[in-house]
C-alpha cells in the first residue's frame, strides 16, 4: 500500500526537526524563490545545502527547519507548486541518514602549547587537513552530526579556536527506491505517492 509524502498523523503538533530534499532545475533565483516561502510563514532555516544530484540537471537542496508536522507540509506543497521544482519530499528525522561536515583553525603554536589537543580532536573522529608547510595553522576537519561537531567546538574553545565553519545538512532518504525512479513516479502520478 502506499505511503503519502506528507501525511503522518502521529505526534502531528510536536515541534521538531524536519529535512525537506528539493529536485530542481539549476536556474538564477531558485533559491531565492525557495527560501521565500519560509520567510512569509516566519520559519526559521537551521540549515540549508545546495549541490548537484545524482541526475544530471538536476539540482538538491536539503533544508532543515522546526516547526509542527502540518505547518511542514504546507511549506513542501507550496514548494512544489514553483515552476522549476520537479520535486519536493518531507522527512522526519528518523527517515533519513544525514552529516555535517566542520573545519576548526586552530594555531601551531597552541597545538605545540597543548599537545592535549591533539588527542580530543582524535577522540571525536577529527582529521587534520592538509595545508601550505608554511602555513600558520592547523585545520582540523570533522563529519558528523550537529550535537557532535558542537561538541569539540565547545571542548576546543578554552584553547582559543581562531575560526570555526559548519556545513548546512546533507542527506539522503532510507527509501530503496532511486531518485530517477521516484521521479518518473511523480511525473505519472495525480498524486505524491511512493511505495512503502
Amino acid at each position: 500500500m502506499g505511503k503519502s509524502l506528507y501525511t503522518d498523523n502521529s505526534n502531528s503538533e510536536t515541534m521538531r526537526n524536519f529535512t525537506i530534499s528539493i529536485l530542481s532545475e539549476n536556474s538564477i533565483g531558485m533559491l531565492h524563490s525557495i527560501t521565500i516561502i519560509f520567510t512569509r510563514r516566519k520559519i526559521n532555516i537551521e540549515s540549508i545545502n545546495a549541490s548537484d544530484s545524482e541526475v544530471p540537471g538536476v539540482y538538491r537542496y536539503t533544508i532543515v527547519i522546526k516547526t509542527i508536522r502540518s505547518t511542514a507540509e504546507k511549506v513542501v506543497k507550496q514548494i512544489e507548486k514553483l515552476i522549476d521544482v520537479l520535486s519536493s519530499f518531507l522527512y522526519e528525522e528518523d527517515q533519513v541518514h544525514y552529516q555535517e561536515f566542520s573545519l576548526y583553525k586552530i594555531s601551531k603554536k597552541v597545538l605545540v602549547a597543548h599537545p592535549e589537543i591533539e588527542k580530543i580532536t582524535s577522540e571525536h573522529g577529527a582529521k587534520i587537513m592538509l595545508t601550505e608547510p608554511e602555513y600558520e595553522f592547523v585545520i582540523f576537519e570533522k563529519t558528523g552530526h550537529r550535537e557532535s561537531n558542537r561538541k569539540l567546538l565547545n571542548e576546543l574553545q578554552p584553547y582559543g579556536v581562531s575560526e570555526f565553519v559548519s556545513s548546512g545538512r546533507i542527506a539522503v532518504s532510507k527509501s530503496k527506491r532511486e531518485t530517477t525512479t521516484l521521479m518518473e513516479q511523480l511525473e505519472n502520478s495525480k498524486c505524491n505517492v511512493i511505495e512503502a
